[in-house]
């Protein structure tokens, strides 16, 4: 069932490419923004609203409470590797119908997220650590394990970056209260103490990207099937 019926519904199946002339639609699509505000607008774990803003001069969703102060960034989840130049062999393989209907369905809001903008100390912010550590790859369920792994006081390969944002993990009381808040459910087992990893997984020893035809394959299809899950979630609440 859909949740305040007078609020903009969301449409799980939009590509926001469509809207964003080209650019990036993490930064350019004014439909995600809108989508990003409506989605996270709402009450914390704890009780309290986190109400975001898309008007302060120099933010593209901001907060300000006694919660404190946080500037968020939209960011693509999901990493498709489609246009890596070490996996265009692997590329050449599938048929470029299917490679673009991999990229739609990772540009719908299933496949987007929020983090913290603001730089620490000059160093790198989520989005980017996750994007240039060859152990994370860009990975969601890789940057899950490491949020995962924050909230148990573990190490990571992130654990540096995501400790200097230690004020935003702490709205959402515990993991349980991230994933809950940002409709990640589908990328935990049914016991929901793991995640799902869409790679083989050994404590980020093993590839964090596909090497072959076949384990690429096995990714996207599990990617795929966590997307469909998530537009599925957004659906039944914003719908």
């Amino acid at each position: 069932m859909s949740i305040e019926r007078d609020r903009e519904p969301i449409d799980t199946t939009l590509d926001m490419r469509d809207d964003a002339s080209g650019r990036d639609p993490d930064q350019h699509s004014p439909t995600l923004r809108r989508y990003h505000k409506l989605l996270w607008s709402k009450p914390l774990p704890g009780g309290a609203l986190f109400d975001l803003d898309d008007r302060t001069p120099g933010s593209y969703l901001h907060h300000k409470s006694d919660l404190g102060e946080f500037s968020l960034s939209s960011d693509s989840a999901i990493h498709t590797f489609t246009r890596w130049s070490r996996m265009a062999t692997i590329m050449a393989q599938i048929p470029r119908e299917d490679i673009e209907a991999f990229r739609r369905e990772a540009y719908t809001i299933g496949g987007m997220i929020v983090f913290p903008a603001n730089k620490v100390d000059g160093k790198p912010t989520i989005n980017g650590a996750r994007g240039m550590n060859r152990r994370i790859s860009d990975r969601i369920d890789l940057t899950l394990e490491c949020i995962r792994r924050h909230y148990a006081g573990e190490t990571s390969p992130l654990g540096e970056v995501l400790d200097r944002y230690s004020g935003f993990f702490d709205l959402f009381d515990d993991f349980a209260g991230y994933v809950d808040f940002f409709l990640l459910q589908d990328l935990l087992t049914e016991d929901r103490n793991a995640v799902k990893f869409l790679m083989e997984f050994d404590d980020f020893t093993t590839p964090a990207v596909p090497s072959d035809l076949d384990s690429y394959l096995a990714y996207r299809d599990r990617t795929m099937e966590f997307l469909t899950a998530r537009n599925r979630r957004i659906a039944e609440l914003y719908g």
